[in-house]
């Protein structure tokens, strides 16, 4: 096994649209919107994939102004890799690039029959903040929503420092408002 996280690229919709489709089947979101996410304004998206010598096997996106606060929009691994640390890996690299935007707080949204993702979430420091009722269509699943609130590192050199360090233990993440498997 060879696991990298990378941004993910137009060659990799295929595969993750497929992903989509087997883990969450109606509520996919098709390969048009996801080109559509992924290519949209880029200050403010950010999309990785877990590849495993070639295979994609998990997915995740942000949404983070700089500065502002960030949105996980979607985040998923092959059913048959759950339990190997790739959502955590994926979710750890969501949250970096938070941080590395600025933003202090990362919101997210979980199906909330879904056990197994909102563990992963308190496990990096998300709370629950409330329900959206219905939010998940066409099921009409309600939908649990989490923050996970940081403080930023301190300025190296606040003179000339647009961007704190940050401290690599110090990472977390959201999820794409949908699911998380």
């Amino acid at each position: 096994m060879n696991m990298v996280l990378r941004p993910m690229h137009r060659g990799d919709v295929d595969a993750v649209a497929a992903m989509e489709e087997i883990l969450f089947g109606p509520e996919a979101w098709s390969p048009e919107l996801l080109t559509t996410e992924m290519t949209a304004d880029p200050a403010s998206r950010y999309y990785l994939v877990a590849d495993d010598d070639g295979v994609i096997t998990g997915y995740g996106g942000l949404l983070a102004q700089r500065g502002g606060q960030a949105d996980v929009l979607t985040l998923a691994v092959a059913a048959h890799r759950w339990g190997e640390g790739i959502g955590g890996a994926l979710l750890d690299g969501l949250l970096t690039e938070a941080a590395r935007r600025g933003c202090t707080e990362v919101f997210l949204e979980v199906r909330v029959d879904n056990d197994r993702a909102q563990r992963l979430y308190r496990r990096r420091g998300f709370t629950d903040i409330g329900i959206r009722r219905g939010y998940y269509q066409p099921s009409g699943t309600d939908a649990l929503v989490m923050r996970r609130i940081s403080e930023l590192p301190p300025l190296v050199n606040n003179r000339n420092s647009e961007l704190p360090l940050v401290n690599k233990k110090h990472l977390g993440g959201r999820h794409r408002g949908r699911r998380g498997k």
